[in-house]
């Protein structure tokens, strides 16, 4: 079955003799696809647009804010923030501690190479991370932080000779520290503490160093020795004094007991009988010599009664 429209389409024309187009249809379909593509770019500039205004600043950061390239005097907390789209821009930096190791070498004062490795925390002023941006940037550490640890070796270490060094390790540290904390607080850098290994020096330094130390310990050793030989000397001096001092007194003991002996038997003769008598053990000589006598005389009548008992035993 034919369409009767489409004859009478077929059949229009214009007051020219010619027949008409018929374009309804085909410019709703156009005007339907440009809105189409409209709402899509105009989706897509929405998005880009919320996307380059909101800004997330990550915990442990503060963030920089730069204005069509120039530093702006304010600096984002963490958290998220609304900047101008495609005018602003916003750098992130960390505010939390960070480590930093390095190598140094320095000449001390006697011209001694010393090398040791200065280890440090630190971090940056978090309201001052703008001005450390727009001054060292982003690298900071390296820009920064690097040659002050090797200047303030040099300059620290030149104070000090390498036996200093040695014998004052901790005071050397001490002013090592000390400086590289001047510089980068200068700088809005915050150091917390600095680990500084020991200072190493060259190998024959190193066997000059071993040599006098062990001159020194022999030589510790013999003054050790020397006061225990004198400490030995002074003890037979002692015990020599003591000894002359105990004879002295001895000997003044036995003069003045010869006085008394002698002053009593001046005055009693009997007194050596009385000596002899107590040291007696009360036992008679077997037999005395022409000449000998006992140091006391017994009585007649007990010689008399000990002469038969003596003469039996004879016989």
């Amino acid at each position: 079955m034919k369409n009767p429209f489409k004859r009478a389409r077929e059949n229009r024309r214009t007051p020219d003799g010619e027949p008409l187009e018929y374009t309804g249809s085909t410019s709703t379909l156009s005007s339907n696809k440009l809105k189409i593509i409209a709402a899509i770019v105009t989706f897509i500039v929405i998005i880009v647009l919320m996307s380059e205004s909101v800004v997330i600043v990550q915990a442990g950061h503060r963030g920089v804010v730069l204005y069509v390239g120039a530093v702006e005097n304010r600096v984002l907390g963490e958290g998220v923030h609304f900047i101008i789209p495609f005018a602003e821009q916003v750098i992130q930096l960390e505010v939390r501690t960070l480590k930093f190791q390095a190598d140094a070498s320095a000449a001390s004062n006697d011209l001694q190479e010393v090398a040791t490795v200065i280890a440090l925390n630190y971090h940056i002023d978090p309201s001052k991370a703008n001005i450390i941006y727009q001054q060292l940037g982003a690298d900071y550490a390296d820009r920064i932080i690097a040659p002050t640890i090797q200047e303030s070796v040099k300059a620290s270490v030149a104070k000090f000779n390498a036996e200093q060094l040695i014998t004052q390790r901790e005071t050397a540290k001490g002013v090592i520290a000390q400086a590289i904390r001047n510089t980068l607080s200068a700088r809005d850098i915050t150091v917390e503490t600095i680990f500084i290994t020991d200072f190493k020096f060259s190998e024959s330094f190193s066997t000059q160093v071993e040599s006098k130390v062990v001159a020194f310990q022999k030589y510790l050793t013999e003054q050790n020795n020397l006061k225990a030989i004198q400490v030995i000397a002074n003890q037979t001096v002692v015990q020599a004094q003591a000894q002359a001092r105990a004879n002295v007194a001895r000997a003044s003991g036995e003069a003045q007991a010869i006085k008394i002996i002698t002053e009593q038997l001046r005055q009693s003769p009997q007194y050596l009988q009385w000596q002899s008598i107590n040291r007696w053990n009360g036992q008679m000589p077997y037999a005395l010599g022409s000449g000998a006598f006992p140091f006391f005389q017994l009585p007649l009548q007990q010689q008399q009664q000990q002469q038969p008992i003596q003469n039996q035993t004879r016989q």
